[in-house]
């Protein structure tokens, strides 16, 4: 076999290698971050018709996966509604919107739409499924969303886009890359621990750092791109990731932002977030960051910066949607 094959099939190796271990500490954290809630208890509500009513599987899409819930409060009453999209984890190629279910009843039950969607995994029925394809999902989800909202009588009129890792990066990119041609005004987005930069020398846990062969394995996965090592480092490499990578859309008309992250996070390589933080000071748009010191994916060792985060959420929502 000659040289040039070897060093190919060697990165083609790398490659799948990394991708495959990221996949699998991704979902193993996105579950932990499912399952652990220390505030459970004071963000759940007692569910029944008094509060609300919920419709599933309701599609927006062609695809078998393309199908959002629907909770809307008890209260008719109102001329116009907010909307609060909450996107599920899952290191996108697990997860669902019912993961989602007691927040988006609690939401509801404070009297907002709250919409759970699900979109298209990376899986073995879906092997060209990319983080650019979910958002793109993503965006075309949010017509469907409003006109089913308006069949039943609720008017939306202001938005706001949540979720957590996986679904952080979705909510992200939603904000800051569509909300010019949302057909509901974006007034805030809120998240924990999602991945919002895409530069191998921050994706140190993974050891991208120190191997381009890797890391173009990896980004080209996640962005649908194919990637070279020769690219990294270019600006060709960066319009390659552009569309997944949340804190490139960033400028001054971007909407507040409410975050939290852990500073041992192996997931979501703690050295990404600078970007994103650096972004929002430099265009001077509002945002409040929690960074958890002692915790990782799960934010699980930061209880107070935990409930202070969620404090936080409450106060955009008064503010930004009420």
């Amino acid at each position: 076999m000659k040289k040039k094959e070897k060093r190919w099939i060697k990165k083609v190796l790398w490659g799948f290698i990394y991708v495959i271990t990221f996949v699998a500490v991704f979902i193993v954290s996105a579950i932990i971050k499912v399952t652990y809630n220390p505030l459970s208890k004071k963000y759940s509500v007692d569910w029944d018709s008094s509060v609300g009513t919920i419709y599933t599987d309701i599609a927006y899409g062609e695809e078998e996966p393309n199908k959002f819930d629907l909770y809307v409060p008890a209260d008719q009453t109102k001329e116009t509604y907010g909307l609060v999209v909450y996107l599920h984890a899952g290191g996108f190629t697990s997860g669902d919107k019912r993961d989602d279910a007691n927040m988006l009843k609690w939401l509801c039950s404070k009297g907002y739409v709250a919409a759970g969607i699900n979109y298209t995994l990376r899986d073995d029925q879906h092997p060209t499924a990319s983080v650019n394809t979910m958002s793109q999902e993503i965006k075309s989800s949010i017509p469907a969303v409003k006109a089913e909202a308006e069949k039943l009588g609720y008017t939306l009129d202001r938005m706001a886009v949540s979720g957590g890792s996986a679904g952080g990066t979705l909510a992200l990119i939603y904000a800051y890359r569509d909300s010019d041609t949302s057909p509901i005004p974006v007034k805030f987005v809120f998240e924990a621990v999602g991945p919002a930069s895409f530069y191998p020398e921050d994706w140190t846990t993974y050891g991208l750092d120190q191997n381009p062969q890797a890391a173009a394995g990896l980004f080209s996965v996640m962005s649908g791109n194919t990637i070279t090592t020769e690219m990294i480092g270019t600006k060709e490499y960066e319009e390659a990731v552009k569309d997944i990578s949340p804190f490139m859309w960033i400028d001054k008309n971007s909407v507040p932002t409410l975050c939290a992250y852990g500073k041992h996070d192996k997931v979501c390589p703690f050295n990404s977030v600078r970007h994103l933080i650096n972004a929002l000071e430099e265009n001077n748009v509002p945002y409040d960051y929690i960074e958890c010191p002692h915790s990782g994916h799960g934010l699980q060792n930061d209880n107070k910066l935990y409930a202070e985060y969620m404090e936080k959420m409450g106060e955009y929502l008064e503010k930004y949607l009420n």
